[in-house]
């Protein structure tokens, strides 16, 4: 998710029915320039190299939403039409509309991982390495990063594990969704990255842009990917 504001402007967007390596592209109707879904860039027209803010926002089931924000809208489109046409495209092994830019046998085309970008690095977190493994202490580059995973909903989060004066945390599960960070014995909402007791209560992480999707999706636009676990 990302912000309409770019550069001073509030941006209206379309989809371009255009495609770079299986990714969608966007365009503004303000400008008419083509913006990558997955980079959240302007790659072509006069709004070029320009990017947008993200956003933070939570992929997980409508069920765990309404738990947490019990007085939430929702966006109802109307659409009715089975979805046999996705299960067989999720079951099948086709790597996307225009197949892979890279090979790499790492792991399954199509495995689900929590990909995360900062700077020159890369890192992807396969979805089944965090179904055993749902909290992570990880580096990416110079930054410290928490990753968190709930297997029941699909649910990941990605936060910087250093707060106020360069002080850096390390994590671990103390009951459900609930962390304790090692360092203080505060307690903290996995997903919402806020301390909720302790000595830290009332601090937040501050949350990282991550991107949900097919290992062939990823890696092609992050041939050098370092994958957590392997």
């Amino acid at each position: 998710m990302y912000s309409r504001q770019v550069l001073g402007k509030e941006l209206t967007f379309g989809v371009s029915g255009k495609l770079v390596m299986n990714a969608l592209v966007l365009y503004d109707r303000q400008s008419d320039s083509l913006w990558s879904q997955i980079l959240g860039e302007a790659i072509a027209g006069s709004m070029k190299g320009a990017k947008m803010e993200f956003v933070p926002a939570l992929h997980t089931t409508w069920t765990d939403w309404k738990t947490r924000y019990p007085n939430t809208l929702a966006l109802v489109k109307g659409y009715t039409q089975g979805n046999g046409v996705y299960s067989r495209y999720f079951q099948s092994t086709e790597a996307g509309v225009l197949g892979e830019s890279v090979i790499d046998n790492r792991l399954a085309t199509k495995e689900f991982v929590i990909g995360v970008a900062h700077n020159d690095h890369a890192v992807a977190y396969p979805f089944r390495q965090l179904s055993q493994e749902p909290v992570v202490n990880d580096r990416i580059g110079e930054m410290a990063v928490l990753v968190v995973f709930n297997a029941e909903t699909g649910a990941g989060v990605v936060f910087n594990r250093q707060i106020g004066h360069g002080r850096t945390l390390t994590f671990k599960v103390k009951e459900g969704q609930m962390l304790v960070d090692e360092e203080t014995g505060s307690t903290w909402d996995g997903i919402s990255g806020q301390a909720i007791s302790g000595e830290l209560a009332g601090e937040q992480l501050q949350r990282l842009k991550s991107t949900a999707a097919f290992w062939f999706g990823w890696k092609d636009w992050y041939p050098h990917t370092q994958v957590y676990g392997k």
